[in-house]
Order: structure tokens, then sequence, then C-alpha cells
């Protein structure tokens, strides 16, 4: 039964459902979890420590996971459902928490185990894409997958959003939809096909064309997909992966690493701080209930945005355009919407609000483009899911240090020197890839790729 539905579905709209639900699972709902655990007596700091404990333990775990999911010969689907389980229960442990202090154990722990189950999402949606569609429709599957994660996002937001505000002040119940999107998630994931292994990992082990008839129905173009190759042709492809310094010490890797730590340093505190100027508080200092549907709705509003530019930024790929071009694009919103939050902090919330478009654009781009930059490097070498987790790391961790010091700014200088801080940083990231990254568009598995002439054969150039 199952493997009649999987073929009637098909590959393709398979991992868009997946796509969906583990939007569900994103991040966006951490604003609730620190807006929630102020309200029940934690201040800034502590809730920025919080926080911060889920992405050092990203940031660590995060390459480790991506060489897993590289040398892994367990189902890569298994790996997936796992780690959305674990990060749904982690993550939904904050229903536990009680008014005071005595807590924070509780939220730390399970922020660290939210933080290590999460590192393996990313690696084995991008290994899976890879494994079923190849090189050469990557650009096009993925992109679906992070359009379907942005309205996943978006109806998260919404729920959880109409929940806390009918619910209110027991807001802690739109936390609910971490569960249900887990479970909905798991079941998705029991559609996927396992694919290519090793073409997951980034080694070139399949003739152009070749399918999966298992999976092809009629309609060629929407059900593409690969079998693992014949075992001649895996044995030369593993004797061919490159080493781990030839990867990470590539110059289009260490400038990718670099300008995504400075883009999340400058970014991720950014968010926290506009959800701290809408709506404002109560007398006892409890978050208003106005301000819980204003903050949803620029988690949605972003989301929305990200999605739209994921959209145009995919028929932009399509139609020639450089990595460079767009990714410039989505670095240059920052400095734009820091310096509008300063100049309308107290314009009222629509004007605030409306800078979530450029938080939008500025992060469907960057989302975007940087799985198709990380393919363009590491494509040939079997390094391809280390390389994601080297470059979400360091992304990670620029995050990371954003929230805690950007949240510690606030407690002691305040919202405005914590946005300007922000300002200034964001410029880096623009200076770094506008100066030292090539363009890297057609430049995939060139130099790192075996050859193959005759998948039925087996033979190797």
């Amino acid at each position: 039964m199952l493997a009649t539905l999987q073929a009637r579905i098909g590959p393709r709209t398979a991992i868009i459902l997946v796509s969906f639900f583990l939007g569900e699972l994103g991040d966006g709902l951490n604003i609730f979890q620190g807006i929630y655990l102020v309200t029940l007596g934690w201040n800034e700091g502590s809730v920025g420590v919080a926080l911060s404990l889920m992405g050092f333990t990203a940031l660590i775990v995060q390459t480790i996971a991506g060489d897993v999911i590289d040398k892994t010969h367990f189902d890569r689907r298994t790996f997936l459902s796992l780690a959305s389980l674990a990060t749904a229960l982690s993550a939904s442990a904050i229903l536990l928490v009680q008014e005071g202090n005595g807590d924070r154990m509780l939220i730390y722990s399970t922020k660290i185990i939210e933080g290590i189950s999460s590192s393996f999402i990313g690696p084995c949606v991008a290994a899976l894409t890879l494994a079923q569609f190849g090189p050469a429709r990557f650009d096009d599957v993925m992109a679906g997958n992070i359009l379907w994660g942005h309205l996943g996002s978006i109806a998260s937001a919404l729920l959880a959003g109409l929940t806390g505000y009918y619910l209110y002040p027991d807001i802690k119940y739109c936390f609910l939809v971490i569960g249900f999107s887990a479970l909905c998630a798991v079941g998705g994931v029991q559609l996927l096909e396992e694919g290519d292994a090793l073409m997951g990992r980034g080694l070139q082990t399949q003739a152009a064309g070749t399918l999966d008839t298992s999976v092809v129905a009629e309609d060629i173009d929407s059900n593409t997909g690969y079998v693992n190759a014949d075992q001649s042709i895996a044995v030369e492809a593993e004797k061919n992966v490159a080493s781990y310094w030839s990867v990470f010490g590539d110059r289009k890797t260490i400038v990718l690493c670099f300008t995504g730590f400075f883009f999340h340093f400058a970014n991720a505190n950014v968010l926290l701080v506009l959800g701290e100027l809408m709506g404002g508080d109560n007398e006892d200092g409890s978050v208003k209930r106005s301000a819980i549907p204003l903050i949803a709705s620029a988690i949605v509003l972003a989301q929305f945005t990200m999605s739209g530019a994921t959209f145009a930024g995919d028929i932009a790929t399509k139609r020639g355009s450089g990595r460079k071009p767009l990714f410039l694009a989505g670095l240059i919103t920052l400095p734009i919407r820091c310096a509008l939050i300063i100049l309308w902090k107290d314009s009222g919330d629509a004007f605030l609000l409306s800078t979530q478009i450029l938080d939008g654009l500025g992060g469907g781009f960057f989302g975007l483009l940087h799985p198709y930059l990380v393919n363009d490097i590491a494509f040939g070498s079997g390094r391809f899911n280390v390389l994601m987790g080297l470059t979400a790391s360091c992304f990670g961790l620029g995050g990371t240090l954003s929230n805690l010091l950007g949240q510690i700014a606030v407690e002691h200088l305040g919202h405005v020197a914590s946005l300007t801080g922000s300002l200034v940083l964001s410029f880096i990231p623009i200076a770094l890839f506008w100066k030292f990254m090539p363009e890297t568009r057609d430049e995939r598995g060139r130099n790192r790729s075996i050859e193959i002439k005759a998948v039925e054969g087996g033979e190797l150039a």
C-alpha cells in the first residue's frame, strides 16, 4: 500500500509535503518562547542564554551531523524522522515550565537536545533531494523545498498567533503546533524515496538522464528519480572522495562561511528587538495581548516575503542570473531594515511591521542561494553534506552570538544601541562577498567528478 501511494504521489510531491511540515518546525516560534518566558519572570539576558544554548549546540553539532549524513549506510529517512520527533519533543518542553525561575535547567537542557536534533534536519533534506533528483534538478527541487518550508512557517506562525491570542494569557498552548507538525512531517517522510545514497553525498554516480522506473509515472518531468548506482561505479566513486581540507580550504568556502557568520551576527537579534518594540507591555511587565497578533504578523509577513523572494530567485536563476547578484541583493536589505527600525521606533506598530518585508527579502535570497552555492562548491567531492553542516555552523554561530549579545545590549544599553550595532555589522558581509566571492554558476562538479560513460555496463572514464 505504501509503495502504491509513493508511486501515485511521486517523489516531488512527497518532498514538498515534508518540507512544508518541517517548515512548521522551524525556529519561528522561538520569539513566542522568549516572550512567554519573560511573562514567567525571566529577564531578557536569561532568555538570550536559553535561545543561545540551542544555537551553540547546533553550531558544534552541525558539521558533525553533515559528515554523518555523508558517510552513513543507514537510511537517511530514518535520521530525518528521528530528528523531527526529537526537535518537537524538546521544543514542547516549555509547556512544563512554571511561573518563576525554578525551571531554567529544564529549558536549558531541552534547548541543547533541540540543537542536536535540529542539526540533522537540513543535511537530511538536502541529501535526499540530491540523491533523488541529481545535480541537474537540484536547484529547481530545492527551491520548491525552501518555498514550501516558508509556507509551513507561515502556517505555524498563524496557528500559534491565533491560539495565543484567543487563549490569552495561557499562550503556552500555541506550542502544541510544534508537536502536530512533527507528526505530520514523520508521516510525510514515509512517502519519500531513498534515491542514490552516494549521489546524496555529492558523488557523481549516475549518467545524466538515468531514471528510476519504479517511481516514474507518465509525467516524467515531475517524477524523475534515481536508484543506487551499480556496485562497480559506487566503489570507484567512493575512491574519489576529496579530502576535508580541499573542500574546507577552498576560497569560496571560506568567503561563504565568513559572509554568513557576519550576516546572521547582525540579523538574528533584530526580530527579537522588533518584537519587544511592538505592542508594549502591561504594567506588571507582561506582554500585552495585542502584541501577540503583531508578533505573529511580523513572522508571517517575513515568511510570506521570503516565499516571494524564493519564487523570484528561482525564476531569475532559471533565466540565467548568477549567484552573486542575487546573494548581494539579499545582503543589502539588512542595513536598510536596521536603519528604518531605528528611524521608525516611535512611529507606530504598522511602520515597524512593514520592515519585515526587508527581512523576508534578505532571508529569502540568502536561504535559497545557500544550498546552491554549497552544491556548486562541493558536488563531486563527496563532502556536500559536511559542507552544508560547516556553513550552517558558521551561520549559527553568528545568530547565536547575535541573540546573546544583542539581548544583553538591550538589557544594559537599550533597543536603539542594540539595533545600531546590527546596522554597523551589516556592512561587513556585503563587503566580503562583493570583494572576494567569485561567480559559481556553471561551476558545479567541475574538476571533481568522475565521468560516467555508461551506467548499464558499469564503465568509467
